[in-house]
């Protein structure tokens, strides 16, 4: 049963998702209470936007270390890294965790891997498509570009050259579909997908992180063709000079191994990553090979707003709405406060509903008292990403996200 006071807490940091205290003192309890698991999540959600956070890191080595010892009772700890030459601990009996439930529209086919080392990754078959994604055209165009039509066409990718080898780095501001728009290019391609976040990755014993990274990429490569999605890439792959210890160096270096491995040896294997913090991410991962292609995903346009309003709508009672208006008064919002917006609106019909007795269609009223109360996130995102766009952009790979804040005047 689940605990009042986490409810509680969960209600107040889904009203104010960027309340680190909150956050904090949630995955505090829940690591005491025998939850690290959950732990791992919110303080993934902070070092997503703050990866240098001491507690946050901190509390996620308290969380990955229960986690451990759970599923290897009997083993000994790592202490710290400078023992690297001590004795490794016998390995544990293979350990099969259980499988979460893939969403509606995604076929989970198998868990894969399992080794004594590994816990497996998750391998998914997407019937999304890029035709599901609104708007968007030109993340379309260029996701074309990249992967789809030479993959399409070998005979003209031979005939210009064309490689498939490095990866493609999705980047903006948070809630705006870019683990949605990877799912759809697996679904383009007819291809596995695998989704890594950091807890797939990241372990408290010396070296294992590593060699799950490995495992990954091996049993991507046994599953060709697949799309390699990697979540929060900046809290994987961050800058090394950023970081305190050899052990998270380590990481990054496996992870460019990796992925050169995939550019010179490997047929099929499409690796996408994606960040909102790109500045944060290590210079040698976006080199040629490697994650030397980046896409800006913005905030959806109007058209794309007008369709997740509707989408989001669903089955829902409601009556005369507007999805073309509120398209128009909702810029800036990503799709994750659209999102919110039709269940705000849909929480005053139903609470004007519990008091009269008589249940009532959501309507444009519930709509406008909503849009009242809710700012679009994504404002305080583009707020740090300007001094990164104006003076830290070498090469030009923020050119379009200066092309985007000067059409809206954000510069």
């Amino acid at each position: 049963m689940t605990n009042p006071v986490w409810q509680a807490l969960e209600l107040a940091i889904a009203a104010s998702p960027e309340d680190d205290v909150l956050r904090l003192h949630l995955a505090t309890l829940l690591v005491d209470g025998g939850e690290p698991g959950r732990a791992l999540e919110h303080c993934a959600a902070i070092l997503t936007r703050k990866p240098d956070h001491a507690a946050a890191l901190e509390l996620t080595g308290r969380a990955g270390r229960a986690m451990a010892m759970a599923a290897k009772p009997h083993a000994v700890p790592q202490a710290d890294a400078a023992d690297e030459t001590a004795a490794q601990p016998e390995p544990p009996a293979k350990h099969e965790p259980p499988q979460e439930k893939a969403p509606a529209n995604v076929v989970s086919l198998r868990v894969v891997g399992g080794t004594d080392h590994d816990p497996g990754v998750e391998v998914e078959q997407s019937h999304v498509t890029l035709a599901d994604v609104a708007g968007m055209e030109e993340v379309k165009r260029r996701l074309n570009l990249a992967f789809l039509a030479p993959m399409r066409n070998p005979e003209m990718r031979k005939l210009y050259g064309k490689s498939l080898r490095g990866g493609l780095l999705l980047y903006g501001p948070p809630g705006c579909g870019k683990t949605f728009i990877a799912r759809a290019t697996a679904g383009e391609l007819g291809a596995k997908f695998i989704p890594v976040g950091l807890s797939d990755v990241l372990d408290m014993w010396l070296g294992q992180s590593e060699r799950n990274l490995h495992e990954i990429f091996e049993t991507a490569r046994r599953q060709a063709p697949c799309v390699l999605f990697f979540d929060e890439i900046d809290a994987l792959g961050r800058k090394r000079s950023l970081m305190r210890h050899s052990s998270e160096r380590n990481v990054v270096n496996q992870l460019l191994a990796e992925m050169d491995s995939v550019g010179s040896e490997n047929d099929g294997v499409f690796v996408l990553a994606a960040t909102n913090h790109p500045w944060d991410v290590d210079a040698a991962l976006r080199r040629p090979g490697r994650f030397d292609r980046v896409l800006l995903v913005l905030p959806p346009d109007k058209p794309a707003r007008e369709s997740i309003v509707t989408s989001n709508l669903g089955t829902r009672p409601s009556e005369g709405i507007d999805a073309a208006w509120l398209a128009s008064k909702t810029e800036d919002f990503s799709g994750a406060d659209l999102a919110h917006l039709v269940e705000s609106a849909a929480e005053l019909a139903m609470e004007e509903s519990f008091t009269t007795g008589n249940a009532r269609p959501i309507g444009m009223n519930d709509f406008k008292r909503a849009l009242k109360e809710l700012r679009p996130s994504t404002r305080t995102w583009f707020e740090t990403a300007r001094n990164y766009a104006q003076f830290a952009n070498e090469g030009g790979v923020y050119d379009d996200l200066l092309a985007y804040m000067r059409s809206r005047r954000l510069l």
